[in-house]
């Protein structure tokens, strides 16, 4: 994969602030060295980040109104037609009403071709942590349900990498699974990290089944070693504000990135913190971080093994403020690379 991608290239996370599809795939577009398709959660509740994954989830029921959605079991014949469609990725497709973010950035790409596009799935365990039944029972909870999930997330995939494949040589799929920081806490007693490990593998799998590149994302502080057992390829940190949370892990870092794994390095913040970073600052803290890291793994693999990103989804920033979070990611790949 070294020669793949490039050092220090530059990516995104998913969601974006525009109401405009267009506005923000011709911002992607035109600054990030891998681009990506955006989520606009602005634009629809069904393109926020759960959500935007459940069509065709058997037993679903939605209140657009009140933007809610949850599961509710029937007599119904939902269960054996999802078991007949999942095989087919045509038929879990995601439609436009719940991306059109995706739909607008393959119509501006069409007939173009890219080294590497960039994908993104919510992670099984956050869409199974995020989706209750009737009863305001966590689907993760429930053992056929939480399969469930796990098979249309792939299924979703697969059909991003076969739409994303026709203009890329290579195509990344993030797992998205910001839920990895709040696991452990009294909210999620009961979630076990074995089965937490055994779903991120089977979806790393799958990712690379369907010949796309699996990282994870997750913007806090994280299970890093069980994220890096799950055997993706990078590995997503905020390298702004949880540097340390990841770096205590230093031995597992360098067999990570030895056996060929990257660090994508969330540097730029997308908190409110955003509004008092310039770029003296962020590269400060980008040095500094890589000369702690580099104090116990080799400089030359860690610089090596590099991509540079956003610390997350720019999504609930203001549309000024994304292209200042875009536009800083850029020229910090200028000053340090």
């Amino acid at each position: 994969m070294s020669d793949i991608i490039k050092p220090f290239s530059t990516t995104g996370i998913g969601s974006l602030p525009h109401k405009s599809a267009e506005d923000a795939c011709e911002l992607v577009l035109r600054t990030f060295d891998i681009p990506f398709w955006p989520q606009l959660p602005q634009i629809s509740f069904k393109e926020s980040m759960n959500v935007q994954y459940t069509e065709g989830m058997p037993f679903l029921r939605m209140n657009e109104n009140e933007e809610t959605v949850w599961i509710l079991r029937d007599d119904s014949d939902e269960l054996e037609r999802f078991y007949e469609s999942c095989p087919d990725s045509a038929k879990i497709a995601i439609s436009r009403d719940y991306a059109a973010g995706l739909h607008t950035f393959l119509g501006k790409i069409k007939g173009r071709r890219f080294p590497i596009l960039k994908g993104h799935i919510t992670g099984p365990v956050t869409f199974t942590l995020g989706l209750k039944d009737n009863c305001g029972r966590y689907i993760y909870f429930d053992e056929e349900l939480r399969e469930i999930a796990s098979m249309l997330l792939k299924a979703k995939m697969r059909w991003q990498v076969s739409m994303l494949k026709q203009h890329a040589d290579r195509v990344i799929i993030f797992i998205d699974e910001p839920i990895l920081s709040a696991l452990g806490s009294s909210s999620y007693l009961g979630v076990d990290t074995p089965e937490v490990l055994r779903l991120l593998k089977d979806t790393v799998s799958a990712i690379e089944d369907a010949g796309a590149i699996s990282g994870i994302h997750c913007c806090g502080r994280a299970d890093w070693p069980v994220a890096i057992r799950s055997g993706v390829k990078i590995l997503n940190f905020d390298a702004f504000e949880y540097f340390d949370t990841l770096a205590i892990y230093h031995e597992d870092i360098k067999d990570f990135l030895q056996g060929g794994g990257y660090l994508a390095w969330g540097i730029v913040p997308t908190s409110d913190v955003i509004n008092a970073v310039d770029d003296e600052k962020l590269v400060g803290v980008m040095k500094r971080n890589l000369k702690k890291l580099c104090e116990h793994v080799p400089s030359g693999l860690v610089n090596s093994r590099i991509l540079l990103t956003p610390s997350c989804g720019a999504g609930s920033r203001s549309v000024e403020e994304a292209i200042k979070i875009f536009q800083l990611t850029m020229r910090l790949k200028e000053a340090v690379e």
